[in-house]
């Protein structure tokens, strides 16, 4: 094998990687742990961070922003999940890195430049299709659905927005995460094609059904809505050509067997000259 291929850690026994995985869960377990007791101290202004856009829509509205809860213990618990998202956000890249830190001694050098980018792009696309969501998605959809509150008079009824807190971070937090989601489509196909499990070619050949699965997912996964479902579908067609490009770009290069058995085999010369028979 050669030395640029060989890994640089020894074997380790099964009992080692036991303790190794452990000490790593450790690790994450405590730093969600603490950043959980962090988001929770924190948990109202997260919230509303997350109510932002909506709060906006209705101030343009010339409305009290306001959201209610129906149940006692509805407040606390919808507290208690923002403080769980917001934890999970932050304490990601450790995990990440506590994660890398166990199996990388098991990969070849080639293998971890290979995964490194990999790992950088991960969260970074993540925040990417988080932050399309908050910022250009949630304004529009939420101007979209208070378009149908209507003033009630003496003789007609009104129709008044009255969102609970549990519902409103329900949906948020379900848009944010399937945009980020959605948004690492380019890393995983870049991988398998990275790994030789698919070439670009069968990426093209597919184009037009991925197209329609882009749509599909976002009917699904979006609210039912027209802006909202092209929201997340155009950038997902996007970003299947973006992993295209990419996948080209470390796609492993097929080597052509003839020519390699061409080249080591000694009856074909290579420098022009031929062999005649008798020959001393």
């Amino acid at each position: 094998m050669a030395a640029s291929e060989e890994s640089t850690d020894k074997p380790m026994p099964l009992l080692d990687h036991l303790v190794e995985l452990r000490r790593r869960l450790i690790w994450s377990i405590a730093t969600f742990v603490i950043a959980f007791g962090i988001c929770y101290h924190f948990s109202g202004e997260i919230y509303r961070f997350l109510a932002a856009p909506l709060a906006e829509i209705m101030r343009q509205k010339n409305e009290q922003p306001h959201l209610i809860y129906t149940a006692l213990y509805e407040a606390f618990f919808t507290y208690l999940r923002v403080a769980v998202f917001g934890a999970i956000f932050l304490s990601f890249p450790m995990i990440a890195i506590q994660a890398w830190i166990f199996i990388a001694p098991g990969l070849y050098r080639d293998e971890k430049r290979a995964f490194a980018p990999f790992l950088v792009a991960t969260p970074v696309l993540f925040l990417l299709g988080a932050a399309l969501a908050y910022y250009l998605v949630f304004p529009m959809a939420w101007k979209f659905f208070l378009s149908f509150q209507q003033t009630g008079g003496a003789s007609d009824m009104g129709i008044q927005l009255q969102a609970r807190v549990s519902e409103y971070l329900d949906l948020v937090t379900k848009m944010i995460l399937a945009f980020g989601t959605c948004f690492e489509l380019p890393v995983v196909l870049t991988l398998l094609v990275r790994v030789g499990l698919v070439q670009t070619a069968q990426l093209r050949r597919v184009r037009r059904y991925a197209y329609v699965g882009a749509f599909a997912v976002s009917a699904v996964i979006a609210p039912p809505d027209a802006i909202t479902m092209l929201s997340l579908a155009i950038p997902l067609v996007i970003l299947y050509e973006i992993s295209i490009l990419a996948a080209r770009l470390v796609e492993p290069r097929r080597v052509d067997e003839d020519d390699d058995e061409s080249d080591d085999d000694p009856s074909h010369p290579h420098d022009g000259t031929t062999t005649t028979d008798g020959a001393s």
